[in-house]
């Protein structure tokens, strides 16, 4: 998100006075060290590319970050995709305004992974709204919006690459007409809210007696890339790949058995609640040296 708001900032012939990233208080000063020099993210290279001034404090919160943001007399403030809440007095430094970049039609899919959750709850589009800031979370007042439909199959990964895409056309035009004052802010309609927290660590495991083949199929797809899921079997992880699922029209065995195996495709098929299984190819065992066993332990499953 923030390598699209600054190419969208400079579409829009803005000037960029800093650019606060969020692994400056994520990660202690050693590792992020350690990754800027091994494995620098897109938005660093924008940074240095561009000679960018880069703030260094450990929270937008400080009293460091306050004086900066008014010493270099911003206008505007983008957020996207950050961790911290904002106190009030940070939101109203910058002459214009503090606006955030949340990736959903908001009210609805408020909270912290919007990606996740309309493709968790099989949604056919999600969005990208710019609103104001306020002191609670994804509730300011809408300056733009643009739905974002979702395509058959994809995982979070390619709805974020295309949502982030368009963060970057639609922070130009927004920047230009707050410029020039023309965009009129929208209230949030309350009544349309939804919100969804943070995942939890149960949530990744795949649960067939409870889910239907086209929740796991969902599922699945969902939590790529950020966390794997799990099939489990008797003491042992498979992880699926997201890319190789398929929902087959089959009854046999018992609600949540492997009823189908294919060890040279790395396959497991495993019945689902609604009488439909999800075979999975391309599965691979949890943990570094399980991995090279995967096609072996598959092969001695009995059906």
């Amino acid at each position: 998100m923030l390598s699209n708001l600054i190419e969208g900032t400079l579409d829009a012939g803005c000037d960029i006075v800093g650019v606060f990233r969020y692994e400056r208080i994520a990660y202690p000063a050693w590792r992020l060290a350690l990754i800027d020099f091994f494995k620098p993210a897109n938005d660093l290279t924008l940074i240095k590319q561009h000679k960018l001034y880069e703030i260094k404090c450990k929270s937008a919160n400080s009293d460091e970050f306050r004086k900066e943001v008014l010493r270099l007399n911003a206008d505007v403030i983008l957020v996207g995709t950050w961790g911290e809440k904002l106190k009030k007095e940070v939101i109203n430094l910058p002459v214009i305004a503090s606006v955030n970049v949340h990736p959903s039609m908001l009210p609805k899919y408020r909270g912290p992974n919007p990606y996740l959750q309309t493709i968790l709850h099989r949604e056919n589009k999600s969005g990208l709204t710019f609103h104001l800031m306020d002191e609670k979370f994804d509730r300011g007042a809408i300056l733009a919006q643009k739905e974002i439909p979702i395509i058959p199959n994809e995982t979070s990964k390619e709805l974020k690459e295309r949502t982030v895409f368009q963060a970057r056309i639609m922070c130009a035009e927004v920047l230009k007409k707050l410029e020039f004052g023309l965009v009129i802010p929208i209230e949030q309609k309350e009544a349309e809210m939804s919100y969804y927290p943070n995942i939890s660590q149960s949530d990744m495991m795949l649960d067939f007696e409870k889910e239907t083949a086209e929740e796991i199929h969902a599922r699945i797809r969902a939590f790529h890339p950020w966390l794997p899921t799990y099939v489990t079997y008797k003491n042992k992880f498979f992880i699926p790949n997201p890319y190789k699922l398929k929902i087959l029209s089959i009854q046999k065995g018992e609600v949540g058995d492997i009823v189908e195996t294919d060890y040279k495709n790395n396959s497991i098929t495993v019945q689902c609640k609604d009488g439909k299984a999800i075979k999975m190819d391309g599965v691979k065992l949890y943990g570094f040296f399980n991995r090279p066993l995967t096609k072996m332990f598959i092969k001695n499953i009995k059906i």
